[in-house]
């Protein structure tokens, strides 16, 4: 029976061990299916007002469109994305032919004087949080925590796991836009020190990105425990033998602390992530650090967690690249003494935030083509600075497809006048599902693992058929689902 169970783990590990990938074409098509999805989802929303009032019916609507759509991308409809693009497609151009629901387009009651001047409308801040960065987050969770554990099920084609050293792959992508993603909303506390014309001491940032540390680190231990506790089956060489993606979210932040004081010296954040990538990319080429990372025996502990220790620097830099993002995307308007109007400020971000993907874009043709560029190899296991450039160009494209799609079908959310009608814009262009997602994103992640982990213990993944695996995957989309909407519904949020 013991070596029955301990053949089924390193078949488990073979598994998704010694990949190479795919093309970063087809994972762009894979993932496009997101922003599609939400195209269907704003059509239905402003044109007939399917999610107002939220019914049960609109709940499995926005399932279906946002969290079972992208499933399919990957699992049923892996070999045909633009099929199923299409699919999503067809609907939403029925959808556009009907006659506008009045109810969508009809307005509010006035209040009567009296209740007019009871309460006065709060003054709109500096800062607003914008339906478009609600759903590209929301987006990339949900890609994210369906593929940890599809990956465990032979339904998930191999050129979407992991790659072993060299290559790009969906799950490669998913780990860098999880650091990207959280890189930009860390924009929002310098944009708030810069509005109020304060400067927070290095050491007090220290502790309070420490405060944000603790709980990420204790993670991390807890799933290294258990881990080795279950005798789970690991991928040594994705962060080492200790090491977890908890670990290097928890270090990040005492890191961009300390970065942050090189402002002074450096213009801005995109342009430290670059310095920082190239002189990571110099230090793997010109020294021996490439090798001892590659192939360096696991003598100590440092050595036996090498991947992760050294691939930090890399995230380093892609989390400095979202917080680029960061600060012009977040900011209410882009140029806020220009006097221009909102249609006209949208436009402006619409054409920074294109501006950047394809600068982004350009940098990574740059340096991976052998034709025109240095000819390097994106590397997820070294996190090198091929791969830091696909991760933000990747994410800015994302960004920019949400964001276009919002200012189409709802343009009123950036002409609010006061802070109450831009909460009810904001609440109307954004999925509840993908909303939901995103307000408690690290705990569903967390929620995630322990659920992946259940399901690799209680089931013979690589041994099920294709339909009880399609089961077991939308049940396990529905379970964190059902949480993360629930939690939203009682207004909670879980700070980790």
């Amino acid at each position: 029976m013991a070596s029955n169970a301990t053949s089924y783990k390193q078949m488990k590990e073979d598994f998704v061990s010694n990949l190479s990938g795919g093309t970063i074409a087809e994972i762009n098509y894979v993932t496009s299916i997101g922003p599609v999805a939400f195209v269907l989802w704003s059509m239905l929303q402003a044109r007939q007002s399917f999610f107002k009032p939220y019914r049960p019916l609109s709940l499995l609507a926005d399932f279906l469109l946002n969290v079972v759509a992208v499933l399919l991308a990957f699992t049923l409809y892996a070999d045909a994305p633009l099929l199923l693009a299409g699919l999503i497609l067809a609907p939403a151009v029925f959808v556009y032919a009907l006659p506008p629901n009045p109810v969508a387009s009809r307005r509010r009651p006035k209040l009567p004087p009296n209740a007019q001047s009871s309460k006065s409308p709060a003054a709109l801040g500096v800062l607003s949080t914008k339906p478009f960065l609600t759903t590209y987050r929301g987006s990339m969770l949900v890609i994210t925590c369906l593929a940890i554990l599809a990956v465990d099920f032979r339904i998930f084609p191999r050129r979407f796991a992991k790659v072993e050293t060299w290559g790009t792959s969906l799950m490669d992508v998913g780990v860098g836009s999880f650091v990207f993603s959280a890189g930009v909303v860390a924009a929002r506390p310098v944009l708030k020190e810069r509005a109020e014309g304060r400067t927070t001491p290095l050491l007090q940032r220290l502790v309070y990105s420490m405060r944000h540390s603790l709980p990420l680190l204790v993670l991390g231990v807890i799933r290294l425990i258990s881990v080795k506790g279950l005798d789970y089956a690991e991928h040594v060489t994705e962060y080492g033998v200790h090491w977890n993606f908890f670990f290097t979210l928890g270090f990040l932040p005492p890191f961009v602390a300390l970065f942050q004081s090189a402002l002074k010296f450096v213009p801005s954040y995109a342009a430290l992530a670059i310095l920082l990538g190239v002189v990571y990319q110099v230090a793997l080429e010109s020294t021996s650090l490439k090798a001892f990372i590659l192939t360096a025996p696991r003598t100590d502990l440092f050595s036996k967690n090498r991947e992760g220790i050294c691939s930090s620097f890399g995230y380093l830099a892609i989390f400095l690249a979202g917080q680029d993002t960061g600060m012009f995307v977040l900011p209410r308007s882009i140029n806020p003494r220009s006097g221009a109007s909102s249609g006209s400020q949208r436009t402006t971000l619409l054409l920074t935030m294109g501006a950047w993907t394809a600068g982004w874009s350009a940098m990574c043709f740059l340096a991976t083509s052998y034709d025109y560029g240095f000819g390097l190899d994106v590397s997820r296991r070294l996190a090198n600075l091929p791969y830091v450039l696909w991760i933000a160009a990747f994410n800015s494209a994302q960004l920019l497809a949400c964001c276009a799609v919002e200012s189409a079908f709802f343009p009123s959310f950036y002409g609010a006048a006061d802070a109450r009608a831009e909460h009810e814009a904001y609440e109307a262009a954004t999925s509840r599902v993908l909303r939901a997602f995103n307000r408690n994103g690290l705990f569903v992640f967390l929620a995630a693992n322990l659920l992946t982990g259940l399901v690799n213990m209680t089931v013979p993944t690589l041994d099920v058929s294709p339909a009880v695996t399609m089961g077991i995957l939308v049940g396990y989309a529905a379970v964190l689902t059902a949480v993360a909407v629930a939690l939203d519904a009682w207004n909670i949020s879980i700070k980790l």
